[in-house]
């Protein structure tokens, strides 16, 4: 099987952020991450695969702290990769931490189904 290179996702900076999260009708989960961090690059076959599971119902984002350090200081983050689910612009929940995907599943289905 060889690897995918299709984005399943939105990359977000402060310049889309309004547009993509905030404004946007669909709940959305957004994966703050960095090249740098393991776990995050553990987690990232994982992202994808929601993405593209999810697909219709959730828009996935994924946000660079060390390019886009006033939004990751606007959400508080101080560990990653943290993984935040939003909901008519509000944060509605939150994982921290390299994850079984049954766990961030479950946290998407309780806003998804809740639509």
């Amino acid at each position: 099987m060889t690897p995918t290179t299709q984005t399943s996702y939105v990359t977000i900076t402060e310049d889309n952020f309004q547009e993509e999260v905030i404004q946007n009708p669909q709940p959305v989960l957004v994966d703050f991450w960095a090249a740098w961090c393991g776990p995050c690059q553990a987690m990232n076959p994982t992202i994808q695969e929601l993405a593209l599971e999810f697909k219709g119902e959730l828009l996935v984002g994924k946000i660079n702290v060390d390019e886009q350090p006033t939004l990751a200081a606007q959400f508080g983050i101080q560990s990653i990769p943290t993984l935040l689910i939003f909901k008519n612009g509000t944060v509605v929940d939150t994982v921290i931490g390299a994850v079984p995907k049954k766990v961030i599943v479950n946290a998407v289905n309780a806003v998804v189904t809740s639509t």
